[in-house]
């Protein structure tokens, strides 16, 4: 099934920033904020807590899954590249868009995390007028323009 795009919807955007950095986080929440769309971000700080977020594990068993996720490639206990392998190799998660969202400008990253089927990769910006920037056409995108699933087609 698939859903108009969420601007045109009454309840708010999920994003799920997956994001170690506690300054990126900040920033990130921040930028969103100032943004036009209704949206909840729920933050994990490792990829192991990503998972369990995903999973609807144990503390996270009432939230909603994401719209939308942001993933850093650097991250403790389960890094970005395993994680975004986990998701779009889970029939249940693969339809939820992955943004990359890292500091590395690797060559090798890049094409491994289009290998691993990410929506998107973006270089965090070390400027605070650009990070703000990249958020707004995020959000303008994915959640103004782009028309999303709302899950894995049943078969029934």
């Amino acid at each position: 099934m698939f859903t108009k795009p969420l601007a045109y919807s009454s309840r708010p955007a999920e994003i799920l920033l997956v994001e170690d950095n506690y300054g990126d986080v900040l920033l990130t929440q921040e930028a969103f904020h100032s943004a036009q769309l209704p949206h909840n971000i729920r933050v994990a700080a490792d990829g192991e807590v990503a998972v369990d977020m995903l999973n609807g594990a144990g503390e996270y068993k009432d939230i909603n899954r994401p719209d939308l996720i942001l993933l850093d490639l650097n991250l403790p206990k389960r890094d970005g590249r395993d994680l975004l392998r986990f998701i779009k190799d889970n029939p249940e998660l693969r339809h939820i868009p992955v943004i990359v969202f890292t500091s590395s400008q690797a060559a090798a990253d890049i094409s491994k995390s289009y290998e691993l089927h990410a929506n998107s990769y973006v270089v965090k910006p070390t400027d605070l007028a650009k990070f703000d920037e990249i958020v707004e056409v995020v959000e303008s995108f994915w959640f103004k323009i782009a028309v999303l699933s709302n899950g894995p087609i049943s078969r029934h």
